[in-house]
Parts: structure tokens; sequence; C-alpha cells
């Protein structure tokens, strides 16, 4: 598309999904990597000899070079490169190479990564620059407490070179399983959840990231991850992006960064690591975004205009398939099971072996909601070839309720609230038309008098959570539904509930008389049906099938009442009055 060839150090699983985006702009690109038949080079055939992908290390000096010579742009598909061979050829031969050599090399040291954040003022944990002997551990374990975390500075990825050392005597055995490598160590950083955030940098310097997600990690491994990111606090997911966005300004050169953050218990967030390449973090953006990180990176590096980073679904997931032993079959089964369900895309890797641990593929489900993502994801989890246990299905993907069992699912679209629990007889018909149309919601008790402070933290956290709109009854002063429509920008029906005077007009009048910018909708005085399927159509909106469905829903209306025109007809009206 730019007439310009693209030359990529690394063939691996990133440089297979780069390489699927390059054909899609016809972009020529050129990989380096060993074996005729690594898994970015099956996807694209050289269109000439002077494109054939070179056979060869991504850190061997001649080849680095001979794949510069052939190409107008140097990317990354891995930082673990030789960044002194890579700034030799930008000196020499003036080539464009993103993100920057210096960049590369900053990051590729942990320590000297965590450094230069710091200088910039980002937000790191503590940590020290460490003896690879176990006196230094000791030290550090003075220093910091225990736990800790000791890390490898260079060529650690997946968890590799990460050791939680829990207790002093663990010294020794840190030091043998990190190797003869120069260390750092961490101070123990309490997360509630491991978030990360995609970063698209331009050659003009634009900065543009994708929403933050919640990484799942298990053996040290990424696992799981949600997009867009859940909280009770409606401003975390903006900060994590303004955090991750102020990181990657702070390097040069163009291109997709990877930030992995750490979210505390108090709302702070710690930049944990970055990756200087699109990243596995972000695989999710091939279905779930406008465009996916693969096709920023070619844009940003081939100075084209970025894409849109924003979400065109509005809940996904993507899975990693990992390897379980050996066994290529247990791979090809478990995809076999996986395109049998709806909303779900595969991607194998190509690899020609399989072995535990090694990262082999992944899915990524897409859905309406939270909780439809997170039902077609469950059977995918049961089904891997490592399994999963009913403790991580329970925390990542709990089962959702029965239909009419009386309790509020774990990824609500819709919340039905009330002010007192005698409000319940009225706001029931709601729950029962969204268990119709098979809407997950939550029933609860939110009074505005009450319960004030949970009132203005339910509505606040309201959307972060998942919500798309709010069902509230309330009689007498009837000030539920307005408060809360005071501070959400979800969509909220007021429900006037009669009570033991003036039969629920006071309630009417109080919904329907907010002031300007407020608004509320409202239905009849104990019309908690009404405000059901006002609630299912609002959110057909952004689910069209629903429409179809309330369709479905008013044919049925229709039947009821030509049902008993028939029958007055047939038995005559005194009958009529009688049988009904």
């Amino acid at each position: 598309m730019s007439g310009k060839v693209v030359g990529v150090l690394g063939g691996g699983q990133l440089g297979r999904m780069l390489a699927a985006s390059a054909a899609l702009l016809n972009v020529n690109i050129v990989f380096l990597d060993v074996g005729e038949n690594s898994p970015a080079k099956q996807i694209v055939s050289p269109r000439s000899p002077l494109l054939a992908h070179i056979d060869g290390s991504f850190v061997d000096p001649e080849k680095i070079k001979a794949l510069a010579s052939k190409v107008d742009i140097l990317t990354v598909e891995i930082e673990h490169v030789d960044t002194n061979i890579l700034e030799e050829i930008q000196s020499v031969s003036g080539a464009v190479i993103h993100p920057s050599p210096s960049t590369v090399k900053t990051i590729q040291d942990k320590l000297i990564q965590k450094q230069h954040l710091q200088s910039h003022q980002c937000p790191v944990s503590e940590f020290l620059c460490i003896e690879s002997n176990v006196t230094s551990i000791h030290q550090t374990a003075e220093n910091f407490g225990l736990p800790f975390m000791l890390k490898s500075r260079t060529l650690a990825y997946d968890g590799r070179g990460n050791f939680v050392v829990r207790n002093i005597a663990q010294a020794e055995e840190a030091i043998s399983a990190l190797g003869n490598r120069p260390l750092y160590a961490e101070k123990w950083v309490p997360f509630v959840k491991e978030i990360a955030v995609m970063v698209v940098r331009s050659t003009t310097g634009e900065v543009r990231s994708y929403p933050a997600v919640e990484t799942v990690h298990k053996d040290n491994i990424c696992h799981l991850v949600f997009a867009p990111l859940r909280s009770r606090d409606p401003h975390i997911a903006i900060r994590a992006q303004s955090v991750a966005e102020a990181a990657v300004k702070t390097f040069q050169g163009a291109g997709v960064f990877g930030v992995e953050l750490f979210l505390m218990e108090d709302g702070s967030i710690y930049i944990n690591e970055i990756a200087p390449r699109p990243h596995n973090s972000g695989h999710y953006t091939i279905e779930a975004c406008e465009t996916s990180q693969y096709e920023n990176h070619l844009r940003a590096i081939l100075s084209l205009p970025l894409g849109s980073t924003s979400l065109k679904v509005s809940s996904a997931a993507m899975l990693n398939i990992i390897g379980a032993s050996s066994n290529m079959a247990e791979v090809t089964n478990f995809a076999s099971e996986c395109i049998k369900t709806d909303g779900c895309a595969v991607h194998l890797y190509g690899k020609s072996e399989c072995r535990k641990g090694r990262k082999m593929g992944h899915v990524t489900v897409v859905g309406n909601s939270d909780s439809e993502v997170r039902s077609r994801l469950r059977p995918l989890l049961k089904a891997l070839p490592s399994g999963s246990t009913e403790e991580e299905l329970a925390l990542y993907v709990p089962e959702t309720p029965a239909q009419g069992s009386g309790f509020s699912h774990k990824h609500p679209l819709v919340g039905v609230i009330m002010g007192s629990d005698s409000d319940l007889p009225v706001m029931l018909p709601a729950a029962r038309i969204l268990d119709r149309f098979k809407i997950p919601y939550e029933l609860t008790i939110v009074s505005a008098h009450r319960t004030p402070d949970r009132l203005v933290e339910y509505a606040r956290s309201a959307s972060s959570r998942g919500l798309r709109t709010i069902i509230a009854g309330a009689g007498g002063a009837a000030h539920l539904p307005g408060m809360v429509a005071a501070m959400t920008a979800l969509p909220v029906i007021g429900v006037p509930v009669k009570g033991s005077s003036l039969d629920g007009v006071d309630s009417l009048h109080s919904i329907v008389q907010m002031p300007r910018g407020i608004p509320v909708a409202t239905v009849a005085i104990n019309g908690g049906m009404n405000a059901g399927l006002l609630a299912v159509r609002i959110l057909g909106a952004g689910i069209p099938h629903l429409f179809a469905d309330i369709d479905v829903y008013l044919r049925g209306l229709e039947s009821e009442v030509v049902a008993k025109v028939e029958k007055l007809e047939e038995v005559g009206w005194e009958k009529y009055e009688v049988k009904r």
C-alpha cells in the first residue's frame, strides 16, 4: 500500500499475525528467522526473489545486515535482538528502524527499563540492582521484606526469569533457577488485578491507546484476557490508558507497545513491564477492535494514518492455547471444539512441534455482553488440553443463574433496583421480562435515603461494571431514579410504586419532574413489566436481535387478543364474562 518493504526480525506467531495484516494492506514483508517454515513465513510467499525471506537467527549480525539491505523499514517481532548491530546499520546506512534501536536496548534490560521509567516520573514499584549471590538476596530481604520478586535483567519472557523469594532459605534455589545472569529485585506489589494497555505511536509522535484490559496469568504465562477492563471505579480504565500513553511517549520510534500494569486495592497503578512490539494481551484486537494492533503497527511504521483503536463489540475474551504435552492432537482437537462455539475465532500458529508450556495458538470470543462471552468461554476452558479447576471456572467464568432462579447475574446488562424490599412485588415483573428475553441482570436494594453512600457508589460504577441501563423503582418521594440518573450516563427507567397514600401519583409526579439535563424515563404506576420491556428496547439499539425478539413478543400479544375475540364470538359475552 505504501510501496515500501518491511523487514521483520523474528518470524514467530506475532510475525504471523503481522504478515496477515500486511497481506490485507498489500504491504511487502520479509522475515528473518531460522528455517523455511517458521509461523510467519507460512503466511507470506515472496513475490520476487528480491523479497525472499531470510533463513537465519535474528541475532546474527550478518543476517540482520542482509535483511536491512533488501527492505526500506526494519522492525522487530521480539525485543531480544542485537541492538548494537541495529545502531550500526542505522548510523552507517541511514536505515529506518522502528521502534528506535535505543528504545529496544532500553527495554530489553529490565533494570534499565525501570530506571528509565522512574527518571520520567512514570509510576513503578521500588527496585534494586543486586549481585547474583546469597548475600545480596539476604540484604534485599532486609530492605524489602518478604516476599519480594527476583528477576533476570535480560532474556526473560512468559514468566521465565522471575522468582518469588518467599523465604530467605530460598536464596540458593533462586540463584540456581535464574542461572548465571545479571539480576535485579522488585519490592512485592500486592496487586488486585493485572491489567494491560496496547499503545500505538506514529512516526510523527501521535499516540493512541486501546482499551485497558484485564490479564490473567497461569504458571507465569498469559492465560486469559478480558476486554474491556471492568471495575467499580469508572476512572481506572482511563487512568490506565493515560499511564501507558505517558510511558510510551518517553521512548523513541514508531509502532505498537504493550504496557503491562498492576492495579492496586486503592486504585493506584504501577507499570510492570513494557514490550516494544505487538503483545499477547493485544491479540483480542483482531476480532474486537476497529483496527488490530498488527495493522496499526504497520500503519505506524509506514507513516500511514493510524486506525481507530475503539472496540467494535461489547465484550471480548482471549484464551491462549498452551501445550500440555508433546501431543499435537490435543491442540487440534481443542481447536475443533472451539470452532463449534458462536462468536469464537481460532488462531493456530503453525508450529511444527508441541511441548508443555509452549504457546500453540489462541482463541478470541466476542459477544453482546460479558455474560454472553463468559458463558461461551466456560466450556472452552473445560476442554483445554491442560484442563481447568472448578475454582478457576468459578472465579473467571461463573455459571449463569438459571432463568427465574431469583439470583443476580455476575455480569449483568441491566440493574433492577428499589428503595425497599416492600417494592419487590412491583419490580419482579421487570425481572420476569428480562428472564424471558434472556438478558442478564442484577436485582438489589439501593435506598436513596437510608444508604446514600451505596447509592452514589452504585450509580457511579454502573457503566464501568458493564451495565447498560437501570430500572429504578421508588415510592413516596421517589428520589431513587432521579439521583441515580444524576450520577450515571446510563438511561434510567423510573417505576412509580403505589404507596399507602396518594396511590403512587406523588411518585409519578416526582419522577417526571426532573430538572433539565437529568432525564428519567417513566412508566405507569406499578408498571414493572413495561419497565422491563422498555429496557429490552433500549438494549436493542446495540443488540439488534432483541428487536426481532420484541416483534415476536408483540405478535404473541396480538394472538392473545385475537383468541379472546374469537372466544367472545363463540360463547357470547355473558358466558365469556363468567368463564373469565
